[in-house]
């Protein structure tokens, strides 16, 4: 009858798997974007004609003078009929001539999905299912007005950074009231920054004084970059660098609540979702009102405002900032602008996640490959907490040697809850075990973990990293899950040397742990198992001599 009933247990098991790993199949893929789904995308494919290039689409996107949101309508304007496309190594934009907005960027060296490496990441994108762009323009007496957008005009509609070419310039004109204006875009080899600038030639008879202003603009849709279904979901929203606080998080329900305004001396303003971040960063010395909006579309909008720019008659002027649309890579991030590094968001533990990534980080650049470098990070940290762990098992060890005679307390005293209490107790004393000592090494360890936790999660590093065999990427589930259950295996042999807990439903309740575990780590980044796995495996070993020889020391004692 028992090996009838392993049998089948045996069998359900592998239906089990076998309908998970279908499932999976079937849904556990991102969806492509419907236009590049069949074939490989390219800045041909974008639309010459984007839907929202009229002036419904952009109502109140333009900030008046001191940051306060045009109450007036815009009314209907010509849309644009060609836009600009610009290809770099690291960067494929489409830029619209209304406005000189940055409305498609695209990552070749970010694939969409790893099994497709010529479709690239979409950071930016103007259509009819998502928007999200990085607005920029002159207000005052400069040509984005309540009243229309300019139509910028170029030289090429195709740019392309040529092999042996380490800067690309993109220069836009407009000209009005003998005011000619360049805004002119720059380009540098394998920067994810740009600058972007205003060069204003007055010819005018009248002083010129305009304001520039950058801000990103995007819709309530989901993250597109986000990998993992284990609930644990990265932040989706803005952030912004004050003297004071240098990441603040603004929320899309924070903006729903009410407009932020602040004035602040240079900093940045950014949009972040997992794994990258947009950011326009002003000069560092100049003060900028920024503010926050939602546009009558229902878009969110966080941008700045920056100083005055005044141009006497006949004479030149110009006014700059910085935008950054890439992955959060720290360093390049912190040598962009102070706190900037920080949209790479550890949480609350920041201060230990920073050093376990710098750590992980140096160990990578002598190995090479992130998997291993998990596995060496986590024998360190293992070796760091040695002697912690080594107390949780020595009590854990003990109380395991005694717990026949626990079990011996409990048939003398039965259902005499107190008794039983006082007896166990004392048996405590006698033999010298802390009740708590299983537990306080761990809890002094879980902010490690948990740190640990957020940067597998939060590093770009991890996203599409392979380690061997079948796990080709870190950032994602194991595709066949053969991670998790070895998981739920350790576990359960490390709970094989554990003392069995005295209450029978409690029990019962430890047995099913590693079952349950293994489920809700089924969808968990592979990276993160792979820390588990070690961590358990490492764990088992330094438990199993520990207990093996406190059981020694009983055995000679008696």
């Amino acid at each position: 009858m028992d090996i009838k009933r392993s049998i089948l247990l045996v069998a359900l098991a592998v239906v089990a798997y076998l309908m998970v790993l279908q499932w999976n199949q079937d849904y556990g893929q991102a969806a492509l974007p419907a236009e590049t789904s069949q074939e490989q995308p390219s800045t041909a494919q974008l639309p010459d004609t984007p839907p929202a290039a009229s002036a419904e689409g952009t109502q109140g996107d333009i900030p008046a003078v001191g940051g306060e949101q045009s109450a007036s309508a815009l009314p209907e304007t010509q849309a644009s009929s060609q836009l600009i496309r610009v290809r770099t190594d690291v960067l494929d934009v489409a830029i619209d001539p209304r406005g000189g907005d940055i409305i498609d960027l695209r990552l070749p060296e970010f694939p969409r999905r790893q099994d497709r490496p010529d479709v690239p990441f979409q950071l930016f994108e103007r259509s009819g299912d998502r928007t999200y762009e990085a607005q920029s323009g002159l207000i005052g007496d400069g040509p984005d007005k309540a009243t229309g957008r300019p139509l910028y005009s170029s030289e090429q509609q195709q740019y392309q950074l040529a092999e042996g070419q380490d800067q690309l310039v993109v220069d836009l004109k407009y000209n009005e009231g003998g005011v000619n204006y360049t805004k002119r875009f720059t380009f540098d080899r394998g920067d994810y920054d740009l600058g972007v600038s205003y060069l204003i030639d007055n010819q005018s008879q009248e002083p010129w004084t305009g304001y520039m202003f950058g801000q990103l603009k995007r819709d309530d849709s989901g993250d597109p970059s986000s990998s993992t279904a284990t609930g644990t979901a990265t932040y989706l929203g803005a952030a912004l660098w004050t003297k004071d606080e240098p990441y603040t998080k603004v929320s899309m329900g924070d903006m729903d609540d009410k407009n932020l305004k602040k004035t602040v001396e240079g900093g940045w303003i950014a949009w972040l979702q997992h794994y990258f971040v947009t950011a326009w960063i002003p000069a560092p010395d100049q003060t900028n009102q920024v503010q926050t909006r939602k546009d009558s579309q229902g878009n969110y909008i966080i941008g700045f405002t920056g100083p005055a720019v005044t141009v006497a008659p006949g004479s030149q002027g110009e006014t700059a900032a910085t935008l950054y649309a890439g992955p959060k890579s720290q360093d390049k991030l912190e040598e962009l602008s102070p706190g900037l590094r920080l949209t790479v968001d550890y949480g609350i533990l920041w201060f230990i996640a920073q050093p376990i990534f710098w750590l992980l980080e140096n160990i990578h650049a002598l190995l090479g490959n992130w998997g291993w470098s998990i596995i060496v990070l986590t024998i360190v940290i293992k070796l760091a907490f040695f002697p912690l762990s080594a107390a949780s098992y020595k009590s854990m060890a003990r109380m395991r040697a005694v717990s026949p005679k626990m079990q011996a307390l409990k048939e003398q005293f039965g259902d005499d809850r107190q008794k039983m209490s006082q007896a166990m107790m004392e048996l405590y004393k006698k033999e010298k075990i802390n009740p708590l000592g299983g537990c306080l090494p761990i809890l002094v360890q879980m902010p490690v973990f948990l740190a640990l936790y957020w940067v597998l999660l939060e590093s770009v590093e991890m996203r599409q990293a392979p380690w061997m065999f079948w796990i080709t990427d870190l950032s994602i589930k194991d595709p066949f899950f053969i991670l998790p259950i070895i998981m739920g295996v350790t576990m359960f042999i490390q709970q094989q040397l554990n003392p069995t807990p005295p209450d029978p439903m409690q029990a019962k309740v430890m047995k099913l742990l590693p079952v349950i575990f293994t489920f809700f780590f089924l969808w968990f980044p592979a990276g993160l198992v792979l820390y588990w796995v070690v961590n358990n495996v490492l764990s088992i070993g330094q438990q199993w001599y520990i207990t093996r020889k406190i059981e020694r020391q009983t055995a000679a004692a008696a």
